[in-house]
This record gives C-alpha cells, structure tokens and sequence, in this order.
C-alpha cells in the first residue's frame, strides 16, 4: 500500500487514520499503531521514559505498578532500566529503558539511544513482537521526542542487506513491531512519519554497508531501479558510457579510468529526478559522493587506512535515501535534481596520477596533486552541471548541495556522530547553516556549521604556469582547515564561485562533509544525513509554540 498521509500532527491538515500494519521496505517487518495497550499478539512492552512513572496519569495503572514493584527490589532500575514482569496485559513482560537525567548539553537523540537499547534488550529476552510506548514527553526542549524514541527502535531493527540475503533466517529480527500511545491519531501520524523516514534510511544504509563487490556500481544501479520502479515518481537516467563521461564529466572520468577497465567497477553517474504535481516553491539539487572503494588510487592508502572504505559512498547512498523518502510521501512544492556519482577510486596501470592536468567541465585547469583527493574531482563537473540549469532560468528558489565522506579532518575536527555543514555567501545570507542545524537537531541528527574563509580559496589556487587550481596540497588531517579547503575547491572547480552575492545570479551551495556522521566499520552504517535533509525539505517540522506550527 502507499504509505504517503498527510500528518495532522505537523501540518494541520486532515490526516488517513487507519489501523493498517506498515511495512518496513525490504526488512519484511509491520509497524502497527496501535488503540490499546491490551492488544493482542504481543510478548513484550517497551517503555522509554524521562521520568519515573510514579503518579503519571498517562501511563496505564498496570505499567506504573509493574515498575514500582520492581523497583522496591531492584534499586537500580530507574537508573538502568531492566525487563520486569507485568501483570493484567496479555505482553506479561515490560522492557523498562529510563532515558536517565538531561542535562543543557544533551539533546533529543537520548530518547533514540533508549529506545535502541531497549529493543536491542527486548530481542535478548527473545521478545518477538515488542509493543512500544510512546510517552508524551514534558520537556519542552524536545517537542519531537515520541517520533525520534520511534526512530532509534527502528534503528536497532535493520539488517545489514548482505548478511539478511546471505542468511534469510536472521531476517526480519521482529515479526511486529507495535506502537502506543495515549491519544491514538497523533500515534498513527507518527507512525507514518517515522515509516516512511525509516524507508529512506534503509536505503542509504543497505547501500553504505554493503561491501564494495555488493554495492558495485552496477550493481547499485540495479538496486536504484529496485528502489524506484515507474510508479515511485522518481525518475532515472544513468550515463555510463565512457566517451560521454570523458566528455561531458572529465574529472569524474580520470577517477574512473582505472575502475573502467572491469565492467562490474565502471563508473556511472545516475540522475533521480522528482517534480510534485503542485507548482514547485522550492528547487534542490543534490550531488553525492559515491566512491564505492577507495584505494586511494596511484597515492595509495597504506598503514591500514584503507580499511573501511567501503563506506565512501556514503553521500550518494544518503542523496537516494532522501529520494526515497521523497517517493514516499510525494512532498507538494518541491523539484529535486540528484545525481550519484559512482566509481571506485582503483589503482592499476590505467590509473590517474599525480602531476596530470584536467580541464574540468567548468572550463578550470585542474593539477592534480593527490589522487586520494578524489572526491571532490568525482563531484565537481556534476555541481557545475546543476549550476548549469540553474543559469538556463525557470528554477525556482535553487539550492544545490553536495553530501560526501570527504574528509579525515572533519571526523578529527567534531568526532563520530556529527555532520559538518559549510556554506557560500548566498547560503550564509539565508542562514541555511542555521536552518540546516535546527531542522536537524528536532529530529536527532545534530551537526556543525563551519565557516568558509579566503584562506580556504587561496590553498587551492594553482601555482604551476597554466593551472587554475590543484586539487590537493596534503593530507587532510595534517591541514588545519582541512575540512573547509575542499569545499572552497568545489565552489572554483565547478565555477560556483561567479555566483556569490555580488553575481548576476546568485546561487545557494551548501557543502555537507559527513566522514564523522555516516558510521565508520565495524559498527553499522547511519544513513546519515537522511533525517535532517528530509525534516529540512519535506516534513518541515515546526515547535508547537512556533508560529505556523497547528
């Protein structure tokens, strides 16, 4: 079934209430709102809480006892949680997860942290079909806390791609998973809410995870016409052919020369493109990076730092999640142009090398310095392409953004679990730092905002007779600023940079570095930063004490 609805919870328009189990694309899982916490057929409750249930009128009497009894002989338990029997519900076992004390510095992603341990706790106890709560939350820092503690459940039930084909048996880990709470039609738009957020991020993670055989350029093209059939509303075009990729994308095609020569690794750049059936308000034009392995190409990675590199198709596998979520709900207003750049940074006899000089499609003469900087070569003829239709005209409100695991230095820079944002001057005018970090810290996706400087310009200008710019000049780690370069890279090589403030035209470019966010081996991937550019662009949730908010 089509799962889109429109949600009363957040925009105020009259919702599809219904019972109806959800799906849970390619995990083969239901997501049942439910009206009771008496329904049957389930084996265990899951209950997330910020404060001890003790004379809480919204909790059910049953769950409240069952807790205050445990804890008389377990001292612990509102510390720690644990699993406690539970008398007068047909589950008979409730999986306590206390969220524990918040202090100013943390934010919503506690109430997920619980809700993934506590399912993750629950399926230990060989609970198969956990009912959870969804307990309205009485800080008024975290409105949206009931749809993230629904999102971190969701989380501790995906199933690498690989491992659920290999082993079909271990998939799905639940046969159900239901979802309570006290006022039933905020439940089902949170229901469909978090359903369709959580299709999105399975798609960016089966493609993250995957390892660099399974998630092949072509064979992430196969899995993308899987994802997008006619019906989804998403279109596809794909170039592989290596004359026109030489052609039209040169520095995409110097990355992809030593892969090109094995079918199964030829680089490919595959366009997603959604237009609503409501004239369009907002136009975004999404790049990602998506390097199926890195080897570091003819600068090879040594001393280990090859390991995980899988994962470097981190930012395309995040642009089709996003679309995914797009296919979902079918957004009015909104045009999307993405494009995937695939290719696998090979090292061989065919291989880019240091020293060559590039024409990229902008017209600037790249010296290439590092092949282990290729990221930002496979990405910029495709952002020079996107600002193309944007001086063609008829483009409302354009804002193009790259998504990539670019950089070692943004992971030193902020630690795991956090994006980097940077910004033009067009972007920086609209604070769409600012938006981005709001809309991304409502729904438990936190990242930074960095600052482009003239420093970051100069480091890469060309110095050689005859170069406009080099595409490196050492390791990012070592580089103080190391995160912000390449994106001032990104603004010259694809001629971004005749589009700032005083421009005819001025363009908005965002920059997303997601090396600290997208979840490094061998922990699962993220799917990062899916939620927060989709709360950015499609649900656009609002505090209930903001204006516009119903």
């Amino acid at each position: 079934m089509n799962k889109f609805v429109v949600f009363t919870l957040y925009f105020g328009i009259t919702s599809i209430a219904f019972t109806e189990s959800l799906f849970i694309y390619k995990l083969n899982y239901r997501v049942t709102p439910e009206p009771t916490i008496s329904a049957p057929d389930y084996d265990g409750i899951v209950f997330v809480s910020s404060q001890q249930p003790i004379n809480d009128s919204v909790i059910p009497e049953a769950i409240s006892n069952a807790i205050s009894k445990a804890a008389k002989v377990n001292g612990a338990l509102y510390k720690e949680g644990g699993v406690v029997e539970v008398d007068g519900i047909p589950a008979g076992r409730l999986v306590y997860a206390p969220v524990g004390p918040l202090t100013d510095y943390h934010d919503v992603r506690s109430y997920g942290e619980a809700a993934k341990k506590a399912i993750e706790k629950a399926l230990k106890a060989n609970i198969k079909a956990p009912l959870l709560i969804l307990h309205p939350n009485s800080n008024p820092k975290f409105p949206h806390a009931e749809l993230v503690t629904l999102l971190g459940a969701l989380e501790a039930l995906y199933v690498n791609i690989q491992y659920r084909e290999d082993c079909p048996d271990k998939c799905p880990k639940v046969k159900n998973l239901g979802v309570w709470g006290p006022e039933y039609t905020t439940t089902v738009d949170i229901v469909n809410m978090a359903a369709n957020l959580e299709d999105g991020r399975i798609v960016a993670r089966d493609i993250t995870d995957a390892d660099p055989e399974r998630m092949s350029p072509l064979r992430v093209e196969e899995y993308i016409r899987e994802v997008f059939p006619p019906e989804s509303g998403v279109n596809i075009s794909v170039i592989s052919d290596p004359e026109q990729l030489k052609k039209e994308f040169p520095l995409f095609a110097a990355v992809n020369r030593a892969a090109s020569t094995v079918e199964r690794h030829a680089g490919r750049i595959i366009f997603l493109t959604y237009e609503s059936n409501t004239p369009v308000v907002d136009t975004v034009l999404l790049v990602g990076k998506g390097v199926t392995y890195d080897t570091g190409g003819a600068d090879i990675k040594t001393q280990g730092y090859m390991a995980s590199m899988s994962r470097d198709k981190g930012g395309a596998a995040a642009v089709a999640g996003f679309m995914k979520v797009l296919a979902e709900t079918r957004v009015g207003g909104l045009k999307v142009v993405a494009a995937l750049c695939l290719t696998r940074n090979s090292v061989g006899e065919n291989s880019f090398v240091a020293d060559e000089v590039i024409t990229a499609r902008s017209g600037k003469r790249v010296r290439v310095v590092n092949t282990d900087a290729e990221g930002r070569m496979v990405m910029a003829d495709l952002l020079c392409y996107m600002k193309e239709l944007v001086e063609k005209g008829n483009v409302e409100n354009p804002h193009i953004i790259s998504v990539a695991t670019l950089t070692g230095h943004a992971l030193s820079s902020v630690g795991p679990g956090y994006s980097i944002v940077m910004n033009n001057g067009p972007a920086a005018k609209s604070a769409e730092g600012k938006i981005f970090k709001e809309y991304g810290e409502k729904i438990g996706e936190p990242l930074e905002v960095s600052t482009l400087r003239k420093e970051d310009f100069d480091v890469y200008k060309g110095t050689a007779q005859g170069d406009d710019l080099v595409n490196s000049n050492k390791n990012s780690r070592e580089t103080g600023r190391g995160h912000q370069g390449p994106a001032a890279f990104l603004i010259m090589a694809s001629g971004l940079d005749k589009h700032e403030l005083d421009s005819a035209v001025p363009i908005k470019f965002s920059h997303w570095d997601i090396a600290g966010s997208v979840g490094d081996l061998p922990g699962p991937a993220t799917g990062a930063p899916v939620l927060a550019l989709a709360n950015r662009f499609i649900m656009r949730l609002e505090d209930p004490a903001e204006e516009g908010f119903h």
